[in-house]
């Protein structure tokens, strides 16, 4: 099944792409298409423990399951002032 994998700020930068699609195989949960992302895109690893992570537009879980062509959104805390 195939999840499209929208980066968001520092993970944008630190992708280097906007978007990417990913394939993962059987009934995927976030957990599975987390494991792909950091192992597609090493450059994260230092935002993992910050990054929230929401599908099709709703914050999610780890054992969340994930439908065919779902939306999954890195987000990195904000700051501002």
């Amino acid at each position: 099944m195939k999840v499209t994998v929208l980066f968001f700020a520092q993970a944008r930068e630190r992708a280097g792409i906007e978007r990417a699609i990913i394939e993962l195989p059987g009934a995927p949960r976030v957990a599975d298409a987390l494991a792909a992302i950091a192992d597609a895109y090493p450059g994260l690893a230092a935002l993992w423990p910050h990054l929230a992570v929401a599908v099709d537009g709703v914050v999610a879980r780890p054992e969340s399951a994930l439908g065919d062509g779902a939306e999954v959104a890195l987000l990195p805390p904000v700051s501002g002032g």
